[in-house]
C-alpha cells in the first residue's frame, strides 16, 4: 500500500533549518496494523502527516535512486496540495489525539460531515452514519455536542468520522493520549476490530501497552528509522 523510498522533511525560518525526517525509508503492506514510537520530537507526528499528504516532503536524492512516495502503486510526492487532498479524501481517514470535534456540531453532524465533503446524498448520509453509530455504540448520543459527551465519547466519535467514508487506511496520532486506561483499551479493541476488517492502521504513540496491539513496531530517532520489530501479540500469535 506504502512504499516510502529517502523522505524527508526539512523546515526552515530564516535563521534556523531543522530536519524533521532523513531520508526514511518505510513500506507498510495492506491490512498492517503499525505502531510509530520514539521520544518527543524524533520526527514521528511529521512522519504521520507526510503519509497522510497534508505534509508535502522533500525528494532528497531524486536526482539519483531515491526520493518517491508510492501510494496504491502511484507516486505522491509531487502532487500539489489539490492532488493531495483528492486522494486524501477518497483513501484516509484520520484520528487526532485532541478529537478536533466541531463545538457546534452535534455527533451525528460530525460523524456525516466528510460525507457531504464528498458530495453523498442525504439518504445515504443518514443510513450510513446511524448504522455507523450503532456499531461502536454512541447512537444514544447522536443529538449530544462534545461538551456533553465524555472523553472517550468524544474519541469515538472521531473514530466514527474517520470510518465514515470506508477509507483503506487510518491514521491515528496518541489516539488514547487523552484518555483514561479504560477508555483507552475500549478504542484500541475498536482499532484492533477495525484492522480484522481488513483497515490498515498507522499510529503514532508513546505508550508501548497500546504499540503491542500492532503488528509492527517501527522506532524513529532524530528523524530516521533506528529499529523495526514485531509486537509481543504478534510474536505470540505466530
Amino acid at each position: 500500500m506504502i512504499k516510502l523510498n529517502k523522505i524527508s522533511k526539512v523546515y526552515r525560518t530564516d535563521e534556523i533549518e531543522s530536519t524533521a525526517l532523513n531520508e526514511v525509508s518505510l513500506e507498510i503492506g495492506k491490512g498492517e496494523f503499525v505502531s510509530i514510537m520514539g521520544p518527543s520530537g524524533c520526527g514521528k507526528s511529521t512522519l504521520l502527516n507526510v503519509l497522510g499528504m497534508l505534509d508535502k516532503p522533500e525528494r532528497v536524492g531524486v536526482q539519483s535512486a531515491g526520493g518517491s512516495y508510492k501510494f496504491l502503486d502511484s507516486e505522491v510526492a509531487d502532487l500539489n496540495e489539490k492532488g493531495r487532498s483528492d486522494v486524501r479524501k477518497k483513501n484516509i481517514g484520520f484520528i487526532f489525539q485532541n478529537f478536533n470535534l466541531i463545538d457546534e456540531l452535534t455527533v451525528f453532524e460530525s460523524i456525516e460531515l466528510p460525507l457531504l465533503y464528498n458530495k453523498i446524498g442525504l439518504s445515504e448520509c443518514k443510513q450510513r452514519v446511524n448504522e455507523l453509530i450503532e456499531k461502536i455504540g454512541i447512537s444514544h448520543r447522536a443529538s449530544h455536542y462534545p461538551q456533553q459527551l465524555s472523553g472517550g465519547q468524544q474519541q469515538r466519535v472521531a473514530v466514527a468520522r474517520a470510518l465514515i467514508t470506508k477509507p483503506p487506511l487510518i491514521l491515528a496520532d496518541e489516539p488514547t493520549g487523552n484518555l483514561d486506561s479504560s477508555h483507552g483499551n475500549e478504542v484500541m479493541e475498536l482499532l484492533c476490530q477495525l484492522n480484522e476488517e481488513g483497515t490498515t492502521i498507522i499510529m503514532v504513540t508513546h505508550s508501548s501497552h497500546d504499540a503491542s496491539y500492532s503488528d509492527r513496531i517501527i522506532n524513529l530517532l532524530d528523524g530516521q528509522i533506528v529499529s523495526e520489530k514485531k509486537s509481543k501479540m504478534a510474536q505470540a500469535a505466530v
